[in-house]
């Protein structure tokens, strides 16, 4: 290697040296590592409104049998939901022109579930139904529906037979009382299963009938339940409203039964049992549909078997072999094993209406305008 060779490589290294020497004596700031970047805000999505939910009853909520058995249904739905729901009613809304007022407006005040708790709300809410399209109607007892109205019911006449029972085995004179309301074929289905029920236990008793053309109506509630006691009838069963038949035969010291509520506390020594409806399953259902929309038209109709219909409450003196029949007969119509509207059944005038072994549909049972045998009068026209 040239002298000049070595002296470029030592200029080289000793360039290299002295640039390490500044760099270590100035030092290198350390590049600053950037923030994490703060997390978004979570936003809460809005809260969804309540769905509304309105009653119309036929009644006061008081009456202690029909309307309050709806409105505990109301108040089984707030225990249900919570906030997701808001309810209201408005009581006593007659079966007339009102009715269409009173829902219409309720519909009008943003309710989308309504519901229509008597038979004559059928009509009006079936003309008001079209004129409000997002809202779902629910109409009890009636028959006819629309594309946003569906109609419920519960098996009254379960009740009704059970009650039968009851009253066939406590009879003394072996004639018995119905009060009722309106000649539909709830009401009659009711008189007739109630007197079936009682003829399956004693043959020889009769039923007699005395009409009050209404629902809710205690002072002629009370005279028709005074008339059928004065004409020897001592144990009474009801398809009205309030408690006024059940307090008359505790006055007048016979028997009866309470209808739609446990009414055991309106009189005690009177009372043999109470023919119960618990709504709170099919408002539950009704509701569940709407908050879920599976809400369908259609028409469903619930007993024992959903646990809408039971017979509570029966009085200590009855007789033991009588409240296993009825525990018998609660247990086969909650399994589908017994049949109420099974035949051979005979009608008043002595004609075979079902055949023998047959069961009546739901259709059959719809359509019932005859008494029975052991009913006596006229059904009105």
């Amino acid at each position: 290697m040239t002298d000049l060779s070595k002296r470029s490589l030592m200029k080289v290294a000793a360039l290299t040296a002295l640039t390490s020497a500044v760099l270590i004596g100035c030092g290198k700031k350390e590049e600053a590592v950037p923030a994490a970047a703060p997390a978004p805000a979570v936003v809460e999505a809005p809260k969804p409104e309540p769905l509304k939910i309105a009653f119309a009853y036929v009644g006061p909520v008081g009456d202690g049998g029909w309307t309050f058995a709806h409105d505990n249904g109301r108040k089984a739905l707030e225990a249900e939901f919570g906030d997701k729901i808001v309810t209201s009613f408005v009581e006593n809304v007659p079966e007339s022109a009102d009715a269409e007022r009173v829902i219409r407006d309720l519909a009008g005040q943003g309710n989308k579930l309504i519901f229509g708790t008597t038979f004559g709300y059928m009509e009006p809410m079936l003309k008001i139904a079209p004129d409000f399209k997002d809202v779902k109607f629910e109409h009890a007892t009636g028959y006819k529906t629309a594309e946003n109205m569906r109609t419920y019911d519960s098996r009254t006449y379960e009740g009704a037979y059970m009650a039968g029972v009851i009253a066939g085995s406590m009879t003394k004179s072996n004639k018995l009382g119905v009060v009722a309301s309106i000649p539909i074929p709830e009401v009659i289905r009711n008189i007739n299963s109630f007197t079936m029920g009682a003829q399956s236990v004693n043959p020889k008793v009769t039923t007699s009938v005395v009409w009050v053309n209404g629902w809710f109506d205690p002072p002629k509630e009370t005279e028709a339940a005074t008339s059928l006691i004065n004409g020897g009838a001592d144990v009474l069963f009801q398809n009205t409203d309030s408690s006024a038949v059940l307090q008359t035969a505790e006055k007048l010291g016979k028997r009866a039964f309470g209808w739609d509520s446990d009414m055991t506390a309106y009189g005690p020594k009177a009372h043999l049992g109470s023919a119960i409806i618990n709504w709170a399953p099919y408002y539950i259902k009704a509701t569940k549909d709407a908050l879920e929309g599976t809400w369908t038209t259609g028409g469903v109709w619930w007993g024992v078997k959903e646990g809408a219909i039971d017979m509570v409450s029966v009085a200590e003196d009855v007789p033991a072999e009588t409240k296993a029949k009825v525990d018998t007969i609660r247990a086969g119509l909650k399994d589908g094993t017994f049949s109420i509207w099974k035949g051979p059944i005979v009608g008043q005038d002595g004609k075979e209406v079902l055949a023998k072994d047959v069961v009546a549909d739901d259709a059959f049972l719809g359509g019932v305008k005859f008494y029975v045998k052991g009913v006596e009068g006229k059904v009105p026209n």
